[in-house]
């Protein structure tokens, strides 16, 4: 009796510590949360005014009181990890732990893997296991279903290599690069801009007084602004060496973040592996259109690998050198923005962060896409549908809406021919991630292309009947040009008379100053035009059309980011157990949509199973067939894990009236189905044309479930 009594009194004891202790971390938990609030609006505060470019002076404070909070916030969540670790949970709840444990269940259920892993591995270059791999196929399959046939788009599919000229007059020979120095002993290369990062924050965790720190947090705001030369002096001012061997390192120069290689035996074609899948559609324009019977608008699009040599790859998927991109590019008249479709998407309402937000550092809020593009927020209505069904496509594979924002581009983030950008970005335990980039990137690319090739990439646009307008009409003077040119008169004048409208104008200005005007021939020769060669000069002119170069809307999605914010959002622990993961993937991204169970290992169940297996294949499911000794509690976890989100089990019942039971994964309900409608309801489910609570728990009736 008293052993007994003094187990009640330590029971009670323990009870009263566990509801102090659940006190303390509920009170710690908002705490946080607070505490969080204010790091993330006074983050947005500090990038606003580094986009509003004000004084240093005015910067600093501010710069000073983000890093107090941040301080403030480590504090409170260390002391959160210490409460757990006292209440018995070894577990401290953060990023890095919850980074871990994913990272964990990724990595034994093969979702994804450090590429040539027993030599070793390589940086920033990963294996999908079956797992992953059946993800990844789902997403691009339903982006297909979504995008190319919904919109009747052109699907193509290109090399990924690429020649040298191509990506010339892209512009990524000249400008797709980050800074780099090298360890001037071991030749190891490092990124320069993260070198003087680590550096300044080390020194200013160790900065005795104000006016040091105030200095270093001055350079570590600006860091992002500095050329090669600026780079180079504040790597030697604060004397920064190399981090695994502290030996002198180069001074910074441009790298290239494309892999080059060479084209043939000879190796005298250079040409790269693509940093982007874009190109190949721009260079088919003229062949797209033709295929399209010559009509705008129209969209093609392209999923395939892409390369960038990262210098240094980081945070698993979302850094990587080689990643499938799912891009579109939707060819529109420059003058005529309009969708036939954004009716059906004006209605949306869901986190935008636009421009003036940020300048203002309010935070994204909700708002109505349609009023957005009324407004002028968004500047046209394509670049809105395209932003609106992006947002649906995305909820759809699973990403939670609470935690994806599609925030504008400011001003100097913008190329310069841009007219408006959005990204989509994802909150994860890395912050927010942007997942898609969706631009309305105007007429460059196919400008820049046709004036490398001299190949005319325009469109001709026919009206309903001729209308009287004022042209630039060119009259070439074939005399003057016959004596200055010779044997290329006949290119001059052809190229005379190509002329885009701008060409003209420019042209046309050039010869009233009295200056030459630079002509390209198709020949790739350069030649001047004298006032004397060609008359150019308004006229009114019937035209049945207009020929323009079309501008592109250009929505860029990068699917590994996704798949990892997906797993992410998708991945917890049932009922707080850490040995019991789930994955809460949609029907649509699950990497098996079905798992099918005998009850017990009996040979007079096999049937059922293998029937209800190949109807489930028959409907084009994946599925899985379970026949193993484990408990079906066991069973149904070991499912769980891998995110699959139905299961079949044949029991003793089925035997006697051809009904299975139907388990849904995240509220472990069960059902009792006929055989004969399973494999039917799972496929609706899957193609969510049907919903659990909806269609099923109303219709079919429930079993007790069995032991988990």
């Amino acid at each position: 009796r008293v052993c007994k009594t003094a187990r009640l009194h330590n029971r009670s004891a323990q009870q009263c510590f566990i509801t102090e202790t659940a006190t303390v971390m509920a009170d710690l938990g908002s705490e946080i949360s607070a505490k969080n609030e204010e790091c993330v609006k006074q983050g947005d505060h500090v990038r606003a005014l580094k986009a509003n470019k004000v004084d240093k002076d005015a910067l600093a404070p501010e710069i000073e009181k983000l890093k107090n909070l941040k301080l403030e916030l480590q504090v409170l969540t260390k002391k959160q990890a210490e409460s757990q670790a006292q209440a018995g949970g070894d577990k401290a709840f953060n990023k890095e732990t919850f980074r871990k444990q994913l990272s964990s269940v990724l990595e034994q259920n093969m979702f994804y893997m450090s590429s040539f892993k027993i030599y070793g591995g390589v940086a920033g270059l990963y294996d999908y296991g079956p797992t992953g791999a059946a993800i990844k196929a789902n997403l691009q399959q339903f982006w297909r279903q979504h995008y190319v046939y919904e919109e009747n788009m052109l699907e193509i599919e290109c090399p990924s290599v690429t020649p040298y000229p191509v990506l010339k007059a892209s512009g990524h020979v000249d400008r797709f690069i980050d800074l780099m120095v090298k360890d001037v002993q071991t030749q190891d290369c490092h990124r320069a801009d993260h070198l003087l990062k680590d550096a300044l924050e080390k020194r200013i965790e160790e900065a005795s007084d104000a006016d040091t720190k105030k200095k270093l947090e001055l350079v570590l705001a600006h860091l992002d602004e500095y050329t090669a030369a600026e780079l180079g002096a504040k790597l030697t001012e604060y004397g920064v060496k190399a981090p695994d061997t502290g030996n002198d390192i180069t001074e910074p120069f441009p790298f290239n973040l494309m892999f080059a290689t060479s084209i043939g035996p000879s190796g005298n074609q250079p040409g790269f592996l693509r940093p982007e899948t874009a190109q190949g559609i721009f260079v088919n324009f003229r062949d797209l259109l033709y295929y399209n019977g010559n009509k705008l608008p129209f969209a093609a699009a392209q999923i395939g690998q892409s390369f960038r040599n990262e210098i240094a790859p980081r945070a698993g998927l979302l850094r990587v050198r080689e990643f499938t991109q799912m891009e579109i590019e939707h060819f529109v008249d420059p003058e005529d923005k309009s969708h036939k479709k954004f009716a059906s998407v004006r209605h949306l309402n869901f986190l935008l962060y636009p421009r003036e937000q940020q300048l203002v550092a309010s935070g994204a809020v909700e708002l109505n896409v349609g009023k957005c593009v009324d407004e002028g927020v968004i500047a046209n209505e394509t670049l809105g549908y395209f932003i609106a069904r992006t947002y649906l496509y995305l909820k759809q594979v699973g990403i939670d809406p609470t935690r994806m924002r599609f925030r504008q581009h400011l001003q100097h983030e913008m190329a310069h021919y841009a007219c408006d950008c959005w990204d989509a970005e994802v909150d994860t335990s890395y912050g927010w991630i942007e997942c898609v980039g969706l631009a309305d990137r105007s007429a460059f690319d196919l400008d820049a292309h046709s004036k490398a090739t001299n190949v005319d990439l325009n469109a001709f646009q026919k009206f309903d009947k001729p209308v009287e307008t004022e042209v630039l009409k060119v009259d070439p003077v074939m005399k003057e040009i016959g004596k200055g040119f010779g044997k290329s008169a006949a290119q001059v004048k052809e190229a005379l008379l190509a002329m885009s409208e701008d060409a003209k104008l420019a042209m046309q200005a050039k010869l009233d100053a009295g200056e030459t005007g630079a002509l390209t021939l198709a020949s790739g020769e350069e030649v001047a035009i004298a006032a004397a060669h060609v008359t150019i000069k308004k006229t009114m002119q019937k035209v049945s059309g207009k020929t323009f170069t079309p501008g592109v809307i250009e929505p860029s999605f990068g699917i590994g980011r996704i798949i990892y914010c997906l797993y992410e959002h998708a991945f917890y622990s049932r009922d707080g157990d850490d040995q019991r993961t789930v994955f809460k993937f949609t029907p649509v991204a699950a990497p098996v949509k079905c798992t099918v169970f005998p009850l017990m290992q009996k040979p007079e169940f096999q049937p059922y199973t293998q029937s209800v297996a190949d109807a489930l294949t028959k409907a084009g499911m994946s599925r899985k067939l379970d026949e193993s000794s484990a408990s079906i509690g066991k069973r149904y976890a070991r499912t769980d894990e891998i995110g699959v989100p139905f299961a079949v089990t044949v029991d003793h019942t089925t035997l006697t009236d051809n009904t299975v039971t139907l388990r849904e994964r995240d509220s472990m309900l069960q059902v009792r189905v006929p055989l004969d409608e399973v494999a039917g309801l799972i496929k609706s489910l899957c193609d969510l044309t049907a919903t659990w609570e909806k269609d099923v728990l109303s219709k079919y009736p429930q079993q007790a479930a069995k032991d988990e």
